[in-house]
């Protein structure tokens, strides 16, 4: 099975960096897996003009397409997002944003394939899980719209660096097991 592990943050080389490091090695000994990070696209803000909710098709072109391209590759889809002011990072919103072309509230709407399975991973540098709630809901409602099954999803507070992650590495990897 084909697994695509999504860095939602603007860092690449940051806590949420190293938990998809972590996630694609436990994973590539039973599935083939890429791994992207939003902020390696050109993805412009939605301009709300709606031409999508008639054609299926966004007026702008750049890189959602490819970002796309990738999620119908995957039969397994993980979201990895830290915590920016109790939700996704603005750049990972913009990209929920823009795949409204494929949202399921519309007719007509582009699709992906059907039986993708969703997982999330939520970080927070705080100690408590409602602002990880938050973002495991902000992504599982993306999901959803894309028909995309939600599976299970971890939560992990008090990640401040990507040193912070080596305490939570058997979490992770017991998370990883049960996908």
């Amino acid at each position: 099975m084909n697994t695509l592990v999504m860095n939602c943050s603007p860092v690449r080389n940051g806590a949420t960096a190293e938990i998809v490091n972590l996630v694609s090695d436990c994973l590539r000994d039973r599935y083939e897996v890429k791994t992207i990070c939003i902020d390696d696209f050109d993805i412009r803000f939605c301009k709300g003009c709606r031409t999508c909710h008639n054609t299926a098709k966004c007026i702008q072109h750049d890189d959602v397409d490819i970002v796309i391209n990738q999620f119908e590759w995957a039969d397994i889809i993980i979201a990895v997002a830290p915590s920016y002011w109790a939700d996704v990072p603005g750049q990972f919103k913009v990209f929920i944003d823009r795949c409204t072309p494929w949202c399921n509230t519309h007719e007509p709407h582009a699709t992906i394939s059907d039986g993708k399975k969703g997982y999330t991973i939520a970080l927070r540098t705080g100690p408590s899980m409602r602002e990880c709630n938050r973002i495991i809901e902000s992504i599982e409602h993306f999901y959803g719209h894309l028909e995309i099954e939600c599976c299970n999803s971890l939560g992990l507070c008090s990640v401040e660096n990507k040193e912070a992650v080596e305490p939570r590495k058997c979490e992770i990897i017991e998370f990883c097991n049960n996908i």
